[in-house]
């Protein structure tokens, strides 16, 4: 007799019921029923069809579930159907302590940035990326030199660790400040925080002098460079920071699997850098990343037509936002990435408040930026919908 017999309840069934499975009754953003998924990646369909589709059905599963968010910067299709479908095929290895996937993806995301496996360290999100360097580096003290404002972890956690956190604002293009960023770096700074493109600003700094930047701050001090939003970049100039690590420079670049491949509830993250920098990292890893999102992100990051999915979508909807903002003649950054920063002229609650009439959440006020606005993008429907009632917020 079978397992699944003697159980009375097999391991499709379970998944089933407790709508994981492909067949699940219930429909989730951005996953499809069994049916569909199995005649598209068994030959069936085109993968262009079942993206179509998920596009649609995403934007009907975000309405009925209440307010669009339109404020984390969370990719709105979800993950991959491929890389959930890779989920659901590799369920066994939930149960281990140290699954094949930690060695797999590892080598994937690798081939993927083109840098060898010893170059890698993968985390529980970017943000870990970020607190292991406060830790490893700023333990005993020590000085942090970041724009501000820009994403917040690594100042948030060198100032618990007592580290002395120099916030350098940002200047009249809303671009890192390089030339005050540069005369804070002194003999006892640890870290030197670069976020390109920014975040909450959206937009790219200058590609030569942001290069030159990090390379001499990197004769002082290690640099770490965020590139969480990498993968939304349309400038035909930008490059990652990649080829400076190759060069054997003490920079950190760190990249993550929340965005364009939307797992950010599953927290996969990287870290790439020279072998030595990754070994000393490596010892303040203080947990394992899931199975689940290791396995998800894996087959994600091999998954190129969805990514250029996301990202052609992406920049249909900003694009939208954009010339919207235009039109009413409000400043905005020129984003470079999944969200955009625009000049209200008024309280960010008091913009909250307006859409949140309007069916959606934005995102907070990031001071000293307090009449500045960040929106998320969301699938082109909801920003049609968005442009629609945007007017009103300035009546």
């Amino acid at each position: 007799m079978s397992t699944e017999s003697r159980s009375g309840l097999s391991r499709r069934q379970w998944l089933r019921n407790t709508g994981l499975g492909l067949g699940a009754s219930v429909a989730l953003p951005g996953l499809l029923p069994a049916s569909e998924m199995s005649r598209v990646l068994g030959g069936g369909l085109p993968y262009s069809a079942l993206l179509d589709q998920m596009e649609r059905d995403v934007t009907t599963a975000r309405r009925a579930a209440g307010p669009i968010r339109l404020n984390f910067n969370e990719n709105p299709f979800g993950m991959s159907p491929k890389a959930k479908d890779a989920l659901m095929g590799n369920w066994a290895q939930h149960t281990w302590y140290v699954p094949p996937i930690r060695e797999e993806i590892a080598a994937t995301f690798a081939k993927h940035v083109g840098v060898p496996v010893d170059h890698v360290l993968v985390t529980q999100g970017s943000s870990e990326v970020l607190s292991i360097l406060a830790l490893a580096y700023n333990m005993h003290g020590g000085e942090i030199v970041a724009p501000w404002p820009t994403f917040e972890d690594l100042p948030r956690w060198g100032e618990t660790l007592g580290a002395t956190v120099h916030k350098v604002p940002l200047d009249h293009r809303l671009d890192h400040d390089l030339y005050q960023m540069d005369a804070k770096i002194n003999g006892n700074t640890k870290l030197v925080f670069v976020c390109n493109p920014n975040n909450p600003t959206s937009n790219l700094g200058d590609d030569q002098a942001l290069r030159d930047f990090v390379s001499n701050a990197a004769k002082r001090s290690t640099v770490i460079v965020d590139e969480a939003y990498y993968d939304f970049v349309t400038h035909p100039g930008y490059k990652s920071m990649t080829d400076l690590v190759l060069k054997g420079e003490p920079i950190i670049v760190s990249r993550t699997a929340s965005k364009i491949h939307g797992l950010a509830g599953l927290r996969i993250g990287f870290a790439i850098a020279r072998p030595d920098i990754i070994k000393k990292l490596s010892q303040y890893v203080t947990g394992d990343p899931n199975v689940f999102g290791l396995t998800a992100a894996n087959a994600s990051l091999m998954d190129t037509e969805y990514q250029a999915f996301v990202k052609a979508k992406n920049t249909e909807g900003r694009t939208m936002l954009l010339d919207a903002l235009a039109k009413l003649g409000k400043k905005a950054a020129p984003s470079q990435t999944n969200f955009v920063f625009f000049q209200a002229g008024k309280p960010v609650e008091q913009m909250q408040t307006y859409f949140a009439g309007k069916g959606f959440t934005i995102g907070r006020a990031f001071p000293p930026y307090t009449d500045w606005c960040r929106v998320s993008i969301g699938t082109p429907d909801e920003m049609k919908q968005f442009v629609g009632v945007l007017p009103g917020a300035f009546a």
